[in-house]
């Protein structure tokens, strides 16, 4: 005999029958989830709007990548679709915005040297980065040009005065 899992003793042919229903019941299929959801729920929403901010990033490296002459901006290299990165020349880390003004197509090794450095900052430490940018960046606000000018007119000088000195 048997002890069944409510305490009362039976046969063993009837824990058996018991054992295996149980079984069955635990190993009913789940409901398959439709690869679409339905029109209008939380999750076709979701689905929707990351779509909807796939292409917006599409169009913004698109944009920025014509805008740049199918080059990086800092070191001149010939770029397509697949290589470029944008790189936000006022890192959002430091208070820029994420708008076309503020982007401009560059390879990754240069984004990655670039970092979260300010424009100054950046072509102070690398001049020709800074003469790239002024040649390639057409669509960056006049005042990021125009400070891009001044950081690589300063950087370029200053071996000079160290010379002169």
């Amino acid at each position: 005999m048997m002890r069944s899992t409510r305490g009362s003793f039976r046969s063993a042919g009837a824990s058996t029958l018991a054992a295996s229903v149980r079984l069955k019941l635990s190993r009913r299929r789940r409901p398959v989830l439709r690869s679409r959801p339905e029109p209008g729920t939380r999750a076709a929403v979701g689905a929707s709007t990351f779509r909807a901010q796939v292409a917006q990033k599409q169009a913004l490296r698109k944009g920025a990548l014509r805008d740049c002459s199918q080059r990086c901006v800092y070191c001149a290299t010939p770029l397509d679709q697949r290589t470029v990165t944008l790189d936000h020349v006022v890192p959002l880390a430091r208070g820029g915005a994420h708008d076309q003004g503020n982007l401009v197509s560059a390879c990754a090794p240069c984004n990655r040297l670039k970092g979260d450095l300010l424009p100054f900052e950046f072509f102070a430490r690398h001049p020709w980065a800074g003469a790239n940018f002024v040649r390639y960046a057409r669509n960056v606000t006049r005042a990021l040009k125009r400070g891009a000018r001044r950081a690589v007119s300063l950087a370029y000088a200053r071996p000079d005065e160290a010379m002169a000195a």
